[in-house]
């Protein structure tokens, strides 16, 4: 089987392709991985070769953060702003994925970008599995608005108001894709892949009967993807008691300076050490007995080292935590984030708010309540229902897509989805 997985994104997005690709390599099967340029050398640096396509997420990532309608008081510049962000970057994904799609047997692809990938294997006639991490169809179980308030919209609405968004996306990216015109193929074959834990959403497994889960995949590393051991944080982790830990991956910081100094001065005050994960934040490295600032840290390992991971909520990081059984704070900045904050905090492992809200007293008010011992628990208890096949799940669904190679295809419907 030749596979063209097509992972748009930031690394967060990046990460689960790489793994993707590293499986069905092993299977003997052909694989071309594109990826954001930006983030070529980042799987280069993994063992596996990829070619870009699309625009620099980091750059897109930047125009948000100084679009200042994105923090706009008005509910419909707000919306402009995401549906503006919605078509940059399409067309050249999509003109950049018809140029590698043929000669492929199927294409893969993430939640960012599925619509680029789909437009291009409908053009050129490939199966097409998306792998979902965050449940994106209209449903009345995930409230449309991640907020006590928002649990108390009727469901029924509440399923509408989701199906109006999607068509609202969809006719945002109507133009960008319409360069490509109408000539274009029924896609063969199709699969939804659920790589996230559905019970972390109540009543949503009732309403997706045809749901592909794939058990135990995390969005961070199931394989895993480990950063490079740093030999100089594994000595100041050995040196001193268990930090706390601070990222917010690709997100950007604004004022970084104030966020180390008020950082500094909550794990002070708590008797604490801090290990900053700066990733796109601009912060730059530093040791010090109380405090560490690295680029990036191996998750899995790191994690259980902590006594508490505060970061973006992003699918990846909150998967690695939840797997590491560290309790969360989550500072929700966009997109699926908040909804990921709320479900923890519903489920007793983490506190939640929004990044924009943080300060010495939110930041210390969280800390508080997931150290709180039942908290503490109750995090460990999730994580030890975790099962680790995840990556091997997601391929077996991908290879049902192309059956005239695979005989014997192997179900990966095994149990709890991550």
């Amino acid at each position: 089987m030749r596979a063209l997985l097509a992972f748009t994104g930031s690394r967060g997005d990046a990460q689960p392709g790489i793994l993707l690709a590293r499986e069905l390599l092993a299977r003997g099967h052909s694989v071309t991985l594109a990826l954001s340029p930006n983030l070529v050398d980042f799987a280069t640096s993994h063992g596996i070769a990829a070619v870009g396509f699309g625009r620099d997420s980091a750059e897109l990532l930047r125009t948000q953060h100084d679009d200042h309608r994105f923090r706009s008081p008005n509910p419909r510049q707000r919306m402009r702003a995401v549906l503006d962000l919605q078509r940059r970057g399409v067309t050249e994904a999509v003109r950049d994925l018809l140029v590698l799609a043929p000669g492929h047997d199927v294409v893969v692809t993430g939640m960012a970008g599925e619509e680029a990938a789909e437009k291009a294997a409908r053009r050129v006639g490939l199966p097409l599995a998306a792998v979902h991490f965050f449940p994106i169809h209209p449903n009345r179980s995930v409230p449309v608005v991640p907020t006590a308030w928002g649990a108390r919209i009727p469901k029924a609405l509440n399923r509408r108001i989701w199906s109006s968004l999607r068509w609202a996306r969809d006719a945002a990216l109507e133009q960008p894709l319409s360069e490509f015109g109408i000539v274009e193929h029924p896609l063969p074959a199709r699969v939804s892949i659920q790589a996230y834990d559905i019970d972390l959403f109540p009543g949503l497994a009732a309403e997706l009967p045809d749901r592909h889960p794939v058990t135990g995949f995390a969005v961070d590393g199931d394989g895993f993807l480990s950063t490079p051991a740093d030999p100089a944080l594994a000595s100041w982790l050995d040196a001193g008691s268990a930090p706390i830990y601070v990222g917010f991956g690709s997100m950007a910081v604004d004022d970084p300076a104030a966020l180390v100094a008020m950082l500094r001065t909550v794990c002070a005050r708590r008797g604490r050490r801090l290990l900053l994960a700066a990733g796109w934040a601009g912060i730059e490295p530093l040791l010090s007995p109380e405090m560490a600032i690295v680029d990036q840290v191996d998750h899995a390992s790191v994690f259980p080292r902590c006594v508490a991971a505060v970061h973006h909520g992003g699918a990846g990081t909150t998967a690695a935590a939840l797997r590491a059984g560290v309790p969360q704070v989550i500072c929700a900045v966009q997109a699926d984030q908040p909804y990921w904050g709320r479900a923890l905090a519903e489920l007793g492992v983490a506190g939640t708010a929004r990044a924009a809200d943080l300060d010495e007293n939110k930041l210390t008010a969280l800390l508080d309540l997931v150290a709180d011992p039942n908290v503490v628990a109750r995090a460990g208890a999730y994580a030890a229902r975790f099962a680790d096949r995840g990556v091997a799940a997601a391929v077996d669904e991908v290879e049902c897509l192309v059956p005239l190679s695979f005989p014997s295809p192997v179900s990966s419907h095994a149990g709890r989805p991550q």
